[in-house]
């Protein structure tokens, strides 16, 4: 029963998700929206203060892995482009699919994995994932923000 209300809470979370990243790029990026994401997030590791989420170095290794070849999806997708308001993330036709792909991933994942790997464990893998998929996205993101910001100086700066 667990596993069932966490697979919908899942997909109450990836619609909220894409819902505020659609509303997110009806305005300019600053470096602290950029950066404040996996900044927040990274309060999910006190999940691993109780041991029930804790898992083994290989595990964790398996999930940070996945998550950073997730991120370059991610990473392709994320183009920025400079308006006269300021500097805004393009909105990408491909990111809805993209979420609804990793959507259906995790469930299945968690499907095929639930019968080895405890659901504490497997919890803390899917945070590992999510966190090694956020951290090298947003890295990209502003690198790519700050060459945009370099390059174009002049209209940039007053956004920035």
């Amino acid at each position: 029963m667990l596993l069932v209300w966490s697979t919908i809470a899942a997909a109450f979370m990836g619609i909220a998700v894409l819902a505020i990243r659609m509303k997110a790029a009806k305005r300019p990026v600053t470096p602290r929206k950029i950066i404040l994401p996996p900044l927040f997030m990274s309060t999910g590791a006190l999940m691993f203060v109780f041991p029930v989420f804790r898992v083994t170095p290989l595990e964790f290794f398996e999930a940070l892995i996945v998550g950073m070849i997730f991120s370059t999806v991610l990473i392709k997708t994320s183009k920025f482009e400079i308006q006269k308001e300021g500097i805004f993330l393009k909105p990408s036709k491909a990111f809805p699919f993209i979420l609804l792909g990793l959507l259906i991933f995790r469930v299945i994942m968690k499907i095929v994995l639930s019968s080895t790997i405890d659901i504490g464990a497997l919890s803390g893998m899917f945070w590992i994932l999510a966190f090694g998929m956020i951290v090298p996205w947003r890295i990209a993101m502003y690198i790519q923000y700050r060459k945009l910001t370099g390059k174009d100086a002049k209209e940039a700066s007053q956004f920035a």
